[in-house]
Formats: C-alpha cells, sequence, structure tokens
C-alpha cells in the first residue's frame, strides 16, 4: 500500500495514469508505434493497480484496470463485435508473483494443500492478437482484438497469411473461434526491412509493429506482400468444446491445422512451471520469433469455468513477463542536454551493441547522483539493459575498480554558461540561465505571457515559436520591441493590419504590468504567483527585492532573516531568488526589461475584514468564482490566500470535491465554510 499518500494525491495520480495508460494503449494497439518499452508500461499498471488496492473508493469508470486493448479509431476497416470478449492477462514478474497466482487458484477452488493444480505453459509470442471464426469448418471472419470488445475486421488481410487454413481439418464444432497471435518471425523483419531501405521508405521499429501495420492494411495485396505467420493459444465463442482441458485442446486445434507453439507443455507443479519458464528464456534469443514471456493457463476447463474473470483478464491465466534484456559495451561519451526546466540530463553515447536483435547507441544516465553510484566515467566497460524501444539504461559498470578520475558533472550550463545548482534534498542539477538559455528560452516567454502572468492577448504558443525563429524574439524586453517591426509582421501567413495593430496595443497595455503578475512571468524558481505576492507586499518594488535577496545571497544575515520572516517563505524560495539575482545574464535580462516597463509599487488595497490578517485556504471545485478570483478576493480582505493547510490556516473555503484537507482541517480544528458564506464575508466587507 502506498504510503504516506494523501487521499487527494492517490484521486490526482490515478487520473493522471488513466490518461497516460490511455495513451499508451493507444499508441501501442491502434497506431502500432509505441514510446515507451513494455516493463515502463507495466510499471505504470502495477502503480495503478496498487493504488487502486490501497484506495478501492477512487477507482475511476475509465481506469485502465478495467479495459483491454484500445478502442478502435477511425478506420478503413469494418468494426466487429466480438461474441465473446478477448481478454487481457494479469503479469506476474518474479517467482514468488507466480507462486501466488497458484496460491489464489488454490484459495479460489478450496483445494486441499497436497492437490495437484495442473498448468499448461507455454512462450507468450509478442505479436497482434487476432481471432478466427470458423463456421462449419470454414473460416468466416477474422478480427484484431481492439478493446476487447469491438475489433476490426481483417478476413480478407488473414486470407493471404499461410499458417491460416481457410478450412479446418477433421470433424469441428458448427462454430468455434480460434484466438492468437499474427506476428513475423525475426529473419523476416530484417529481410522485410533491408527491402524497406532499398526502395526509401519507413523502416519498421521491431517485429511487432511490422506484424501490426501489415495486417490492418485497407489493401490485402500489401499484407499478401509481408511474410506473417499465426500461432493459436486460445479460443473464443464455441458451439462446443470437444476436450476437458486446455492442452488436450490446444492438441485438437493442432490437428485442425492451425500452427500451435511446439513449446507447449502441461506442468503438474511450481516447480515445472519455473523449469519451464527459464527453459524458455535460456532459448529466448535463438527462437525465431520475438517473445516476452511465458503464459500459464490452469488446465481443467471445468476449474477455469468456476475461476471466471476480474474486470479484464480471467482468474485462470497469467503470463510470467521475462527481465530486461541486457548487454556490455563501452560508454565512449557523455553528453548533457538541457531541457526547457533547465534540468542537465546526461546521456551515454555507447559503442553500439545488439540488444534483443536492436542497436543500441545511446543510453540514459538519469542524473548527477546516478553517475555517481554506478562510478562512471568515459571509457568504462558497462552492462546496459533495454526493456523495449527506448533508450535503455545502464545497470552495472564493470569496470569501476579501475584507477581513474571520476566524472566532472558539470557546474555550468552547456548552452549559456550559467550556474548549474541543485537544491538542497533535490538529486536533478538545473540551469540558473533562465530567460537567456537558449533550451529553455521560448517555454519561459510562453509563460511570462500566459493568462496569469502578463496575460498578453494575441501572443501564443505559435506567434512566439514564430517569433523566435525569426530571431525577433529572444527576451521578456523584446517583445516590447516588436512594434518596431510592425511592417515586417505585416503580410506574413495569417497576420494582416488589423491583427498585428491588435497584438501591439495588447502589448502596449502591459507597460505598466502589475508587478507581482511581472515577478512571477520571469519563472524563477519555487517563486509561483501567491509567493510572488508576497515577496512584493513587503518590498514593494522590484528593485527593493533583487537588493534584499542579492544580499541575502551574500550571506548578509538581517536581509535572510527579512526573507525568511515573510509567512510561506522557506530556505528554498530564498535560495532560488539569489541563485536567480547572482547570475549576471538574469540581471541583465531583469534591467533590460525594466527598459521597457514601468511596473508600480506594488500595493494591495484591502478592507476591513474579519478574515484581516488571516491565512485562507481555497478547495475543492469552486462553483462561482475561479481560484485566482477567490484568492484575490482574500488579498483585498487583508487575507493571506495558501495552498495547503497547516497549523497555521485560520479558515477554509470548501467547495465540492473537498477531499484530505478537510480532514487535517477537522484534525487541527480549523474553521471550514462554503462558498455562499465566504460570499457573505465579501459582501460585508463592502
Amino acid at each position: 500500500m502506498p504510503t504516506g499518500l494523501s487521499e487527494a494525491d492517490a484521486a490526482n495520480e490515478l487520473m493522471r495514469l488513466a490518461k497516460v495508460i490511455a495513451r499508451h494503449n493507444r499508441l501501442y494497439h491502434t497506431e502500432d508505434s509505441p514510446e515507451i518499452s513494455d516493463a515502463e508500461y507495466d510499471a505504470l499498471v502495477r502503480r495503478n493497480a496498487e493504488l487502486e488496492a490501497a484506495f478501492p473508493h477512487l477507482v475511476r469508470a475509465d481506469s485502465p484496470s478495467r479495459k483491454v486493448g484500445h478502442e478502435v479509431a477511425a478506420s478503413p476497416l469494418a468494426k466487429v463485435t466480438h461474441e465473446v470478449r478477448m481478454m487481457s492477462l494479469d503479469n506476474a514478474f518474479s517467482d514468488e508473483d507466480a507462486a501466488d497466482f497458484v496460491a489464489r487458484v488454490r484459495r479460489f477452488l478450496a483445494l486441499p494443500d497436497d492437490a495437484e493444480v495442473a498448468m499448461t505453459a507455454e512462450d507468450k509470442i509478442d505479436g497482434l492478437s487476432c481471432s478466427l471464426r470458423y463456421e462449419q469448418g470454414q473460416l468466416v471472419r477474422a478480427a484484431t482484438r481492439g478493446d476487447g470488445q469491438v475489433g476490426e475486421d481483417v478476413t480478407a488481410n488473414v486470407a493471404t497469411i499461410a499458417d491460416i487454413p481457410q478450412v479446418l481439418r477433421g470433424e469441428v464444432p458448427d462454430v468455434f473461434e480460434i484466438r492468437g497471435e499474427v506476428y513475423m518471425a525475426k529473419q523476416d523483419f530484417t529481410a522485410l526491412n533491408a527491402a524497406q531501405h532499398e526502395r526509401g521508405d519507413k523502416l519498421f521499429a521491431n517485429p511487432r509493429n511490422a506484424a501490426a501495420g501489415s495486417l490492418r492494411q485497407k489493401d490485402p495485396g500489401v499484407t499478401a506482400s509481408r511474410p506473417l505467420r499465426f500461432l493459436a493459444h486460445g479460443w473464443g465463442a464455441a458451439s462446443a468444446v470437444p476436450a476437458a482441458t486446455q492442452f488436450e485442446m490446444m492438441k485438437r486445434i493442432a490437428d485442425w491445422g492451425v500452427p500451435v507453439s511446439p513449446l507447449l507443455v502441461r506442468c503438474t507443479s511450481l516447480d515445472d512451471m519455473l523449469g519451464h519458464y527459464r527453459a524458455i528464456e535460456h532459448r529466448r534469443a535463438d527462437l525465431p520469433h520475438d517473445i516476452d514471456g511465458v503464459v500459464y493457463k490452469v488446465d481443467r476447463l471445468d476449474w477455469q469455468e468456476r475461476l471466471g474473470f476480474v474486470a479484464k483478464a480471467p482468474r485462470w491465466g497469467m503470463a510470467h513477463k521475462f527481465p530486461a534484456e541486457r548487454a556490455e559495451t563501452t560508454l565512449e561519451a557523455i553528453d548533457i542536454q538541457v531541457g526547457r526546466t533547465g534540468k542537465l540530463t546526461p546521456v551515454g553515447r555507447l559503442t553500439p551493441v545488439s540488444v534483443g536483435g536492436v542497436m543500441v547507441s545511446n543510453v540514459t544516465l538519469h542524473n548527477r547522483d546516478e553517475i555517481a553510484r554506478l562510478g562512471l566515467r568515459i571509457g568504462d566497460r558497462v552492462v546496459i539493459q533495454r526493456a523495449g524501444d527506448v533508450i535503455p539504461q545502464v545497470v552495472e559498470n564493470l569496470t569501476r575498480d579501475m584507477p581513474r578520475d571520476p566524472y566532472p558533472f558539470p557546474d555550468h550550463c552547456p548552452e549559456c554558461a550559467s550556474e548549474a545548482v541543485a537544491e538542497e534534498g533535490e538529486v536533478d542539477v538545473r540551469c540558473t540561465g533562465g530567460l537567456i538559455c537558449p533550451a529553455q528560452r521560448t517555454e519561459r516567454l510562453k509563460h511570462f505571457v500566459s493568462r496569469a502572468a502578463l496575460d498578453i492577448e494575441g501572443l501564443g504558443e505559435k506567434t512566439i515559436d514564430e517569433f523566435f525563429a525569426l530571431g525577433w524574439l529572444e527576451s521578456p524586453a523584446d517583445i516590447f520591441r516588436l512594434k518596431a517591426r510592425r511592417d515586417a509582421i505585416v503580410g506574413r501567413e495569417g497576420w494582416k493590419d488589423k491583427s498585428v495593430d491588435n497584438l501591439l496595443t495588447a502589448i502596449e497595455a502591459k507597460r505598466a504590468p502589475d508587478a507581482a503578475r511581472l515577478l512571477f512571468g520571469l519563472g524563477i524558481r519555487h517563486v509561483g504567483a501567491v509567493t510572488a505576492r508576497d515577496l512584493l507586499k513587503r518590498f514593494v518594488t522590484l528593485e527593493a527585492l533583487r537588493g534584499v535577496a542579492q544580499r541575502a545571497q551574500a550571506g548578509d544575515g538581517e536581509a535572510l532573516a527579512e526573507l525568511t520572516a515573510i509567512d510561506g517563505i522557506g530556505p528554498a524560495v530564498v535560495e532560488a531568488l539569489g541563485d536567480f539575482f547572482h547570475e549576471a545574464h538574469n540581471n541583465a535580462v531583469w534591467d533590460d526589461l525594466l527598459a521597457e516597463v514601468t511596473p508600480p509599487p506594488y500595493v494591495v488595497e484591502t478592507k476591513d475584514s474579519e478574515v484581516a490578517g488571516k491565512t485562507v485556504v481555497f478547495t475543492g471545485a469552486l462553483e462561482t468564482m475561479s481560484r485566482d478570483e477567490a484568492k484575490a478576493q482574500a488579498e483585498r480582505l487583508g487575507a493571506r490566500a495558501a495552498g495547503s493547510v497547516s497549523a497555521k490556516t485560520d479558515l477554509i473555503v470548501a467547495g465540492p470535491g473537498a477531499g484530505s484537507k478537510l480532514k487535517k482541517a477537522a484534525e487541527l480544528g480549523i474553521r471550514v465554510i462554503d462558498e455562499a458564506a465566504w460570499a457573505e464575508i465579501v459582501k460585508a466587507a463592502g
């Protein structure tokens, strides 16, 4: 169970996971273009399951635990509704997980400890799930899994796959749906990509993507030109099931002329299951097709029927995944990449090496601490781990004991030469260059003009990207110099006289901006909208704030005390301000900006009210006002609007959906009111 996680935080993370997992499902199942590895996807699913187990009342209607695959996107292929839902399998990642699976089966069926629980075990093909419907032994329809309920009709395409018979041999039930995986053998995949390269066509990322893209073609002729194969692993709708066990039924399917894995065996104990798992893992690299684990299924079909299903998976089946593949190579160089937030991320350049059939030349090194933990230096011999088609990671340094100087992680940004620092308690090193750093500049400019900052109408993300590429916008001050480029802007695509004049008018209207909004817009780390207002309430002008921040950074105790005396201003904010104003580049940007704009002294007009001098927290979904409006109201009433509940909180205004903050308020004995009561307080203040 997650520890130290509030109910509100859990709900937020479950919402994020639902969106992220749905996106990766779409990329994998519908677009055949996954962006993360199977291992990374599995980690997201495990985290979702962990949170749902800890907070079962927070399980969402769109939870990934309730979905299989992904809904069928717009496609030239017709949709097919499965008579029997095509389920997925829960995953095991260790021997203990496999043992737990067997134990759960025993418990559910109330079997004695000495009762034999036979399982089938077979290799898990990394392909595209497909269902083949036979009526009177004749293939009448083939469909992809889709979201488990609705798939795509690929009957014409499947007719081109030699492994799939159009007519089954021998006596078969009137209706029988055979389910399995369409895949591409490694050797065939290599030959296909070579042909694609020769024609100048796009290369496929891996055999699974190649198989999926080939099967889901509008033109069956394209599918026919691709070397697709098929292996059966089960069945769906059936008018009769002429066997009593999974193993016997799979043998019957093979007798009908449909390929079944030659590695399918029947195991009578956990030791047998794990032994077969290791045997397949040992042969993995030499198998003709990609696999990513071993599938266990309860052998007795009457037990399968009793066990039934959970939301999206059978209780009688489990996929035991293989660990990520590894290889040895040499770390040739370490490049430092700067992200849009200033984070310095080290990327290792490797002597290219094949890992699981894919040539790998780059590896993520995460951060400065990870390099130190592994003792990495250029020239080291390393073990890398790959769990899919993404940049892998280093798991071991084979030459860390060789006498060489440690890698000197940069203390200045490689993009702009500004200082790069890690705040206390954080592992990430960040560039302090902010608005002058090329790697961060456009994102910082977008933040500067955003609604919560200067709120310049008409200067959106697309326009900033366009003007930045032209060299017209490099710093905030350049925004106020755009009027000199009016004639150059007019006539560009999408720009006419009126739209240009509207933009320039909106910019000119911000020549005397609110000082707190301007400070927030500069994107200084830890200085959010509320913190910016708190700072300006105390120091009134931006220049006064800069002076005290610089003195505090130089070690002036009085300046430090003056900053930390402000409610809500802690060491992290003080350090961030000091780092920002210590950097000459930032001071140059600051001076340049203040030469273009003149923010008036920051004065908050307050009214006498019952909340004057108190700290107010707004929580839940406010229905009559925005969060920004609510905070502004609090400030006008002489109160401070805080974002979290603490012993210093005097009042909580709660809208619908308020969660953990109310619980904490009850524990601390803090007064809680609704929006209507808050409106009365505002009204009473006049």
